[in-house]
């Protein structure tokens, strides 16, 4: 089958060279901001999210605080607390003290906590 020129395939004309790769933008990035024009970026955020812009409050707490890891409870999780009349936050906060007066002993809270973890870590996701 003869190929005609508008269908043949078009090669560039001249010496291939490697395509840049992520490593070589981060080298360049990293030669190019220097620590306190990083800092000035960051001085910059902070004023901006003083002065109400969500976004650099959003970019601030992703590098200071870290994204959550916890996942939000399932609906029906939520109406079975509310009709239970129990708040799984004061649940959560009031385990440490019921734990401290169960056992003051820390080796005794350590052993109950490696017993949890271990019942935990075999429950389905």
């Amino acid at each position: 089958m003869a190929t005609n020129k508008q269908t043949a395939p078009r090669f560039i004309n001249g010496t291939a060279k490697s395509r840049a790769t992520s490593t070589d933008y981060m080298a360049t990035l990293l030669e190019s901001v220097s620590l306190d024009d990083w800092k000035d970026v960051v001085t910059g955020a902070v004023k901006a999210a003083k002065e109400g812009d969500s976004q650099a409050r959003a970019w601030l707490a992703q590098y200071v605080m870290g994204k959550p890891d916890h996942h939000a409870p399932t609906p029906i999780s939520v109406v079975v607390h509310q009709l239970r009349g129990e708040s799984e936050v004061i649940e959560r906060l009031a385990s440490k003290v019921k734990l401290d007066m169960i056992c003051p002993d820390d080796d005794q809270k350590l052993a109950i906590r490696r017993v949890i973890t271990a019942e935990l870590a075999c429950l389905p996701e």
